[in-house]
């Protein structure tokens, strides 16, 4: 089970650039459920991705997920087959206090100027009790103009659609 926050990102932390990070490509193949493709630098996968039945989501999202390995012949022949644009962006992983990390996003492509940061837990009771270092801003976990899937549909990032 993947529990996780999302979060507005005030700045970018400081010298961002010296964290680990990845160069992220992934397509939808399908919303509900959650199929995408995805390349993370040099490594391909499929994921599957649902909400479990009567689970409430309140303070945190969680969402089942299935992630298999892809090779790069398979994910260049699904890459054909994907919904709307793919969303390229670069991941920083920025460590946080009780062994938390906050994967910031930095996107690219049609959506650049954009860019919001996302914390797993190890469980709920750990995501409602997190605060955030103050370069973190205000939770959007439920607002679906930050989804993933609602992003690639966007044809060019415009500030003022996020405000």
């Amino acid at each position: 089970m993947e529990i996780e926050r999302k979060f507005k990102v005030k700045e970018l932390p400081k010298n961002i650039e010296n964290y680990e990070k990845k160069e992220i490509e992934q397509g939808y193949l399908c919303i509900k459920p959650t199929v995408r493709i995805r390349r993370n630098n040099d490594e391909y996968t499929l994921n599957y991705k649902w909400k479990k039945q009567n689970i409430v989501e309140q303070k945190a999202i969680q969402n089942i997920e299935y992630e298999m390995p892809l090779t790069k012949e398979n994910y260049e022949h699904l890459l054909e087959k994907v919904d709307n644009h793919m969303i390229i962006k670069t991941r920083y992983k920025v460590p946080l206090d009780n062994g938390l990390t906050a994967e910031v996003d930095v996107f690219h492509g049609n959506l650049e100027g954009l860019f919001f940061a996302e914390v797993e837990f190890p469980n709920v009771e750990a995501s409602e009790n997190f605060i955030g270092p103050s370069w973190m801003g205000e939770d959007i976990s439920f607002d679906k103009r930050y989804d993933n899937t609602l992003l690639s549909k966007i044809d060019k990032f415009d500030k003022k659609y996020f405000e």
